[in-house]
């Protein structure tokens, strides 16, 4: 379910996928060298997965090949499965560190962009504003429907993105550092949001903040090396989004440590 911290009228969500990529090798056809090599990862049904590793190591790569974009511009040797045997063609939302909204379009326009474009098409207008309002009520900006993006915050134009990908209603939701670019508290803020709004999605985040990383991840890796493979670290058994404490601060320092190992 699609959750609302204040409303009993919430979006029906479809349920989230697990996906896991198993010795999965991965060259770019412009490159002599593979971005990835021996990559085993599980992305489970409806748990934040959280990958960190240096810049450059693939992090975003993962992703892109998740979403279907690299298909004609790699060459790919694994396994890629689905929980329920489906292809993932079509089930993926993308959220990016850009919120990428279109500044001549109002915040409502914005969320129901997508619907332009989807297979979706013929709902009627009526119905596909009333759920993207519904949505601006979800992330605190019902009385922004009308703005346009350059009226807003930084904060405020992720909330927005976020509900434009929220209106998608992906089982996958891919998220491209989508907060490195706020101020902490706002970043904090967003988190919580997010994990709030994103239940029963499978989501695969990329961070290079370690202390998010402790905050939302229900599976963790560290991508390493030149190619780079995946190493995962033992979460606590809290839920998400947690409360920073001692065991937390134990997980920054491994996941600290074990990133400098690739700047040695």
């Amino acid at each position: 379910m699609l959750a609302s911290s204040t409303d009993s009228n919430t979006v029906t969500a479809k349920p989230g996928v697990g996906v896991e990529l198993n010795s999965a090798s991965l060259r770019y056809l412009d490159s002599a060298k593979a971005t990835l090599s021996g990559l085993d990862l599980t992305f489970v049904a409806a748990k934040w997965t959280v990958l960190l590793g240096r810049s450059g190591c693939g992090k975003t790569t993962v992703l892109r090949y998740l979403a279907g974009l690299l298909d004609d511009r790699v060459e790919w040797q694994g396994s890629l499965v689905t929980s329920d045997n489906k292809p993932l063609h079509d089930r993926i939302a993308y959220m990016a560190q850009q919120d990428l909204l279109l500044p001549w379009l109002s915040v409502l326009d914005n969320v129901c962009l997508s619907h332009r474009f989807s297979s979706d098409a013929e709902q009627a207008i009526e119905q596909v504003r009333t759920k993207a309002e519904k949505l601006l009520n979800d992330v605190g900006l019902a009385d922004y429907a009308d703005a346009k993006p350059d009226q807003l915050s930084g904060g405020m134009r992720q909330r927005v993105a976020l509900a434009r990908t929220l209106m998608q209603d992906k089982p996958v939701v891919l998220m491209d550092e989508p907060f490195s670019a706020l101020d902490a508290v706002t970043r904090h803020k967003l988190q919580t949001l997010a994990c709030q709004l994103l239940q029963g999605k499978t989501i695969v985040l990329i961070t290079h903040d370690p202390q998010e990383a402790v905050r939302l991840a229900d599976n963790l890796y560290v991508l390493q090396g030149t190619p780079a493979s995946a190493r995962a670290l033992p979460v606590p058994s809290t839920s998400t989004p947690r409360v920073l404490d001692g065991e937390c601060a134990i997980l920054q320092q491994a996941i600290l440590n074990q990133l400098e190992q690739d700047y040695e």
